[in-house]
């Protein structure tokens, strides 16, 4: 079973995601995207026994520490909208992730903009071989920034 996971394209995207939104194995992690059944068995793989898919979430309750969202090979129109469905799952300290294709500065900042807009603040950004990732929490349980 190891051999059959380890060579997955995905190995190369969840690692950088577990590593930026610092999941726990006892978060409660949601993942969305065309992968994420697969992304999902990856967690489960690795220990993330509370791992869920879009597929099999359940009801929108706030219930999910982690949203993680592959949007690779997706069109930007549409994460907007999937942003307002999953919001919904994500519980008040929760983190969101979003993983993306490499991207020119003006899209990551279209990210950017769009998270904002839904009261999100950007705790973190990663450019990888494989894409671009941008973590973020809801504003009113975001860490405040000290000034420099």
């Amino acid at each position: 079973m190891v051999g059959m996971f380890s060579s997955r394209a995905s190995d190369r995207v969840i690692e950088p995601m577990i590593a930026l939104a610092k999941c726990s194995q006892q978060d409660q992690i949601l993942i969305a995207g065309a992968k994420a059944i697969e992304l999902m068995l990856d967690m489960h793989w690795r220990g993330y026994v509370h791992a869920a898919a879009t597929a099999n979430c359940g009801r929108p309750a706030g219930q999910y520490d982690v949203t993680l969202v592959d949007w690779r090979r997706r069109p930007f129109r549409t994460l907007e909208q999937t942003l307002d469905w999953l919001l919904n799952y994500l519980n008040p300290r929760g983190t969101l992730l979003i993983w993306v294709d490499p991207q020119k500065p003006a899209a990551i900042q279209n990210i950017h903009l769009a998270l904002e807009k839904r009261g999100l603040v950007v705790e973190a950004d990663m450019i990888h071989e494989c894409g671009c990732a941008v973590s973020a929490r809801r504003r009113e349980t975001a860490p405040l920034r000290k000034a420099a």
